[in-house]
């Protein structure tokens, strides 16, 4: 279903949501807004089949619609590991079942309706925040990013994709207006960017690849990649 949430003028911009409107359209919406998110989804899937050691949980954290579950689904090679996909939309949940079931993926998948904060993390070898944590408060990301770490053993992985900022405001300023391009080449006009970046303004707040590299770091993992980056997007893969 195309997103057309934004295409009519509103008085009153409500604060983003991953509600039901949301998941009706999110891969259109998720497709035509960041940039190299098909080839993300595509690589989780090859991270995970190189790094997932048998017998371990594969956590997709903030799982949305299951994409990134599936594409691990599909490559990993031991079939005693596990896929808990966590998210705290119902409406993200119900759907993704769906997908789920008329995938009817090798490797078990357990979903879970909470927030990625309380999750209980157990024997996991690779973890996915796929644009998660910049929907996390500023103030708890640090404890977060530190318990994920502490879940995982030595060697295994944690892949982060985010949307980030530069301390630069001028590099800052043409990254955006890149990024509006690219939407706009997509078919959203002005006025849906406009509003769209209304409704979020506040509920995702992007932080510098710096700070990303440092809170990892001080968690405890040991090296940490940038793999992709397009615009003010990328991925990173950090090594515990």
């Amino acid at each position: 279903m195309k997103d057309d949430l934004y295409a009519q003028a509103r008085d009153d911009v409500a604060r983003f949501c991953f509600d039901e409107q949301v998941a009706q359209v999110f891969p259109d919406m998720i497709r035509r807004s960041v940039p190299g998110y098909g080839t993300m989804i595509d690589m989780i899937g090859v991270f995970a089949a190189r790094y997932a050691r048998p017998g371990t949980r594969l956590y997709d954290l903030g799982s949305s619609l299951g994409a990134a579950t599936l594409a691990m689904a599909r490559l990993v090679p031991h079939r005693d590991c596990e896929i808990v996909a966590v998210d705290n939309s119902p409406a993200m949940v119900e759907r993704a079942a769906a997908i789920l079931a008329a995938e009817a993926p090798a490797i078990p998948v357990t979903q879970r309706c909470e927030d990625v904060r309380t999750t209980e993390l157990e024997n996991a070898s690779v973890v996915v925040l796929n644009f998660t944590l910049q929907f996390v408060p500023l103030a708890d990301r640090d404890e977060f990013v530190a318990r994920v770490a502490g879940a995982l053993s030595p060697g295994d992985i944690l892949v982060l994709s985010e949307k980030i900022r530069f301390p630069d405001p001028e590099e800052d300023t043409l990254q955006q207006a890149l990024h509006h391009a690219f939407k706009r080449n997509n078919g959203y006009s002005d006025l849906e960017i406009s509003q769209k970046r209304t409704a979020i303004e506040n509920v995702l707040i992007p932080e510098t690849l710096e700070a990303h590299e440092a809170r990892l770091a001080q968690a405890g993992f040991q090296r940490v990649h940038v793999w992709f980056r397009c615009f003010n997007f990328l991925s990173l893969v950090a090594i515990r």
